[in-house]
């Protein structure tokens, strides 16, 4: 392992931290205490990396995201842009480990679009995928696909509401909901929010 903090620009990588071979990180990105970037992985630019945390091999992390402490990003997890990942979450990459199986092969795919956010100690088992602005509360165990904008809590989550881009709650009446924060309008058709376009 070979620091390469040399080799990459406008970036700080803090000195008790390492960053593998062939990784790219964007510019503006900081990677804090204690964390180690696998080889072949890419970071966007103007990310936070918390202390104690390991990406890759292999990872793609979009621009603009924050990942807070002590969080594991395994290859097979993709994070698109502005995705917040709580302190402690747990991803999963196998849906049935064993110690004494080889299971490297057997990695599912978990994705997260765009501004996502998943809250502290959550964990989500590998091969959903989290529709874009969803959120899911700390502590939940997401075992399936979460919707745009949805709200998942509990063990195991469960659909409790919907979200707002900007994060508040919304309330729908005959379909249709304005965030009281940012004014967002959205629409409900089908069961499937989207936001209103003006």
């Amino acid at each position: 392992m070979k620091r390469q903090v040399g080799k990459i620009k406008k970036v700080f990588i803090h000195k008790s931290s390492y960053v593998d071979k062939n990784v790219k990180i964007g510019e503006g990105t900081k990677v804090w205490h204690f964390s180690h970037i696998l080889a072949d992985s890419k970071i966007g630019k103007n990310c936070i990396v918390g202390q104690n945390v390991m990406i890759g091999p292999d990872v793609n992390i979009g621009q603009g995201c924050k990942i807070q402490n002590n969080v594991s990003v395994y290859k097979g997890v993709n994070l698109a842009d502005g995705v917040f990942v709580g302190p402690s979450v747990v991803f999963t990459n196998v849906i049935n480990p064993r110690a004494f199986i080889e299971r490297k092969d057997e990695f599912r795919k978990t994705w997260v679009k765009i501004g996502v956010t998943i809250g502290a100690n959550a964990t989500i088992v590998c091969g959903v995928t989290i529709g874009k602005y969803a959120f899911i509360g700390a502590g939940a165990v997401v075992t399936k696909d979460a919707p745009d904008y949805s709200l998942a809590c509990g063990i195991p989550a469960k659909f409790s509401g919907w979200v707002c881009m900007c994060g508040l709650r919304l309330n729908f009446r005959k379909d249709n909901a304005k965030c009281s924060k940012c004014y967002c309008e959205y629409i409900k058709v089908k069961g499937v929010v989207r936001q209103r376009k003006k």
